[in-house]
């Protein structure tokens, strides 16, 4: 018998070699029929569930498990259908929603809280009845109890954090009251299987907002109390702050918070623990790959188990799903050891609450003292940051007077963000290389093939801007890390970002310090086939951090600030090379802010401090460009603005323009690139399309501040879709420039 009992709120959904990506592509592409991608998709969730069963997990949080996201799962389950999707049925419409359709924009897509999974943004019109179509998550619960017994809890999105973060026409309180005898439903017909408790997970009662959102909150809770379930409410990503007072009052039976971010043990200290609830304790951080301090574990349980008074008011668990980090540290064979020793992937975390529960915790603090000698301090790196000063944050021109010194360009200047398509042939090419098979001179010499191949593409379609396509580049933060001291690389460390895009995070382990340039030869490669500028292409300092795994025990602004400082010198090489324009991609910056307000300014301070570190040595008649995507912005506009870049691209095509309107009413002074399509959608954009944007963006930007691009990267795009797409690019740009011209006389 355990001390205590142990939960889990989600489990990776992927396979652990990545099956489900495979399934999805391939249907996509034509190669797989639906049994065959419905039969993948339920053998992963089935290998999750029984992995949990084998660890001794004791209440199994399921039905997390998508095909793509789970909100777009509960969107289609409560028939929150918007109604240009209302032809479609099936997997069609699913889909649709998910990636958009011919003349049929999908839905908008960001960021899910401070993570870097991105989720599909329900949107309720007015028009739209709420219905119940909740056969499939039966069926998954269903499918559950029979590997798991009674340990199977269904999770199930809150009613209040689906309304609040959707884009909704509809009154919220009306919207409340017609799901709720859905929710009430679903749960009755949950207690007909058998099932005797549920997880609610409500993250929205972590943010500022919370306290707004109370009232709804409580009539929803009291509402769905009547069930006759044991409902587990859950929150994660912070504490629960100003809220908890009340928040503790609902009246559930389990409560479950998050410990490994805010302090969730002071709130409870200092307003008592209520007597009539259990309280889920995660204490095993669910997006940290790093394992857990054994004396610091054992003094937070101890304290747990005095302020709820028992061992039956408390079970341990993680703080939030664990599709955040991959599968297992078992298979990472090419990893140092005493690095391997200290790294805990989600098999790992439930060998931990195992040992937690029990009080196994004898001897787990020694793995630590060999990984302390294996990864020492830079104290050259770190004297480097001790030095800095105001004056190495700042460029030496204002905007104003350095941009009639950058390169002249005509109106409506075009290029896109940087990446081009990752063909079969791309990733031939690495893994031959990768493998031993290609000499390093056989490989450079593929990849420059096809960054000309790119360029004259480019060149031939008439961009004003060019890139080099990136081709020797896995993914953006990654192809960095690899260059850099500090970092270390998992073979089989796959988590999602959305849909079948998964990202293996680098693990930031050791001060980081850039030993040789890192993008010059590619870059002069490139440009050397063109007499048009080719942007060099950096990813930004918070996007590395935030999408890697950094040590704990280091200030993210200490990590920030020394990756900058590498940066900073690349950029030096790439003006010296000849670089006009260079762009430093922070599409994490939005992402990393912290979920409370009142910690707001503290971050933004040196995160935009750790870009303008990066680009403030920059000549003045070097053009710096940045690129953002998939969050909300609109909160930030003064951050952005101190970034201080010259020219700023962002994701716009699934959000309405809603950035570029605030962009406008913000009254930001600089150039602006909204994306003038979708590039997550196979569908290729007619003319006539991107001309419509680029009228409608000039209500919110002047003529001489637009640039023209794609939404993002078109890495995961094939060719047969880039080049038709910017060629109609292209030819709505000018007939915008050939009607002001007559204009102009």
């Amino acid at each position: 018998m355990t001390d205590f009992l142990t939960q889990t709120l989600g489990y990776p959904r992927i396979g652990k070699d990545r099956e489900l990506k495979r399934a999805l592509e391939a249907y996509w592409k034509g190669t797989g029929d639906a049994d065959q991608l419905l039969t993948t998709f339920r053998q992963v969730a089935e290998e999750g569930w029984r992995a949990q069963l084998a660890a001794g997990i004791d209440r199994v949080g399921v039905g997390s498990a998508t095909l793509y996201d789970q909100m777009l799962d509960w969107s289609i389950r409560f028939g929150l259908i918007p109604e240009r999707f209302s032809a479609l049925k099936g997997l069609d419409r699913y889909f649709a929603m998910a990636r958009g359709e011919p003349g049929i924009p999908a839905l908008e897509m960001t960021k899910w809280f401070d993570t870097n999974y991105h989720y599909l943004v329900p949107e309720i019109d007015a028009g739209v009845t709420p219905e119940a179509d909740y056969g499939d998550f039966l069926d998954l619960v269903e499918r559950a109890q029979r590997i798991l017994g009674a340990r199977a809890v269904p999770i199930i999105v809150g009613p209040v954090t689906l309304l609040f973060l959707a884009r909704r026409s509809t009154d919220f309180e009306l919207t409340l009251q017609a799901l709720l005898p859905l929710y009430l439903s679903l749960l009755n017909r949950l207690s007909d299987m058998g099932v005797e408790e549920v997880q609610f997970h409500e993250p929205a009662l972590v943010l500022s907002e919370a306290g707004e959102l109370r009232p709804y909150f409580e009539s929803a809770y009291m509402a769905l109390s009547g069930s006759g379930l044991a409902i587990n409410l859950v929150s994660y990503f912070d504490d629960l702050g100003e809220s908890y007072p009340w928040v503790s009052a609902l009246p559930v039976s389990i409560l479950s918070l998050d410990f490994t971010r805010g302090d969730t043990l002071s709130l409870i200290g200092t307003h008592g623990w209520p007597e009539d609830k259990v309280l889920g304790a995660g204490i095993v951080d669910g997006r940290s790959v790093w394992r857990i301090n054994p004396v610091q574990m054992t003094e937070l349980v101890e304290a747990l188990r005095e302020v709820v008074g028992g061992r039956d008011r408390l079970r341990i668990g993680a703080s939030s799903s664990l599709q955040f980090v991959p599968y297992t540290a078992g298979r990472e064979r090419e990893l140092p050891e005493p690095l391997r020793g200290v790294l805990a992937f989600a098999e790992e975390k439930l060998e931990e609450l195992r040992a937690i529960a029990t009080g196994d915790l004898q001897g787990r603090g020694e793995i630590w003292t060999d990984f302390y000698a294996f990864a020492p301090a830079d104290a050259s790196v770190q004297a480097r940051v001790s030095r800095l000063e105001a004056g190495d944050f700042t460029r030496s021109l204002p905007y104003g007077d350095r941009r009639p010194l950058q390169v002249p360009l005509p109106l409506f200047p075009t290029t896109t963000i940087g990446s081009f398509p990752q063909t079969a042939q791309v990733r031939r090419l690495r893994a031959q290389y990768r493998r031993g098979e290609l000499t390093r001179e056989t490989y450079e010499a593929g990849i420059d093939a096809l960054t000309a191949y790119a360029v004259g593409v480019q060149d031939g379609l008439g961009l004003d801007m060019l890139v080099h396509g990136e081709f020797e580049r896995t993914d953006m933060v990654e192809y960095f890390a690899e260059k850099l001291t500090g970092f270390a690389f998992t073979r089989h460390g796959w988590v999602q970002s959305f849909g079948s895009r998964y990202v293996r995070p680098p693990i930031i382990y050791g001060d980081v310090a850039r030993p040789s340039a890192m993008t010059v030869r590619e870059f002069a490669v490139a440009q050397a086939l063109t007499e048009k500028p080719v942007k060099g292409m950096l990813t930004g300092p918070v996007t590395i951090l935030n999408w890697s795994y950094p040590r704990t025990d280091i200030p993210k602004q200490e990590i920030a600030f020394q990756i900058a400082l590498a940066l900073r010198d690349e950029i030096a090489d790439l003006e010296e090379a000849g670089a006009r324009a260079i762009q430093v991609d922070e599409p994490a910056l939005r992402e990393g802010l912290p979920l409370k307000r009142e910690r707001w300014d503290a971050y933004m301070t040196w995160a935009t401090d750790a870009f303008r570190l990066t680009t403030a040595l920059a000549s003045p008649a070097t053009q710096v460009h940045t690129h953002m995507c998939y969050s909300e912005f609109g909160d930030i506009l003064e951050a952005i603005e101190r970034l201080d870049a010259d020219v700023i691209s962002i994701e716009n095509a699934r959000s309405d323009d809603a950035t570029l309107r605030q962009l406008g009413a913000y009254g930001y002074p600089r150039e602006v690139g909204p994306g003038v399509y979708d590039i997550h959608s196979p569908v290729v954009p007619t003319a006539d399309f991107i001309e419509a944007k680029l009228r409608s963006f000039l209500h919110h930007v002047t003529a001489d501040r637009l640039w023209v691009n794609p939404d993002c990267g078109l890495k995961t795009r094939a060719w047969k879709e880039v080049i038709p797409s910017l060629r109609n690019m292209m030819e709505a740009v000018e007939r915008l420039r050939r009607e002001l011209i007559r204009e102009a006389g």
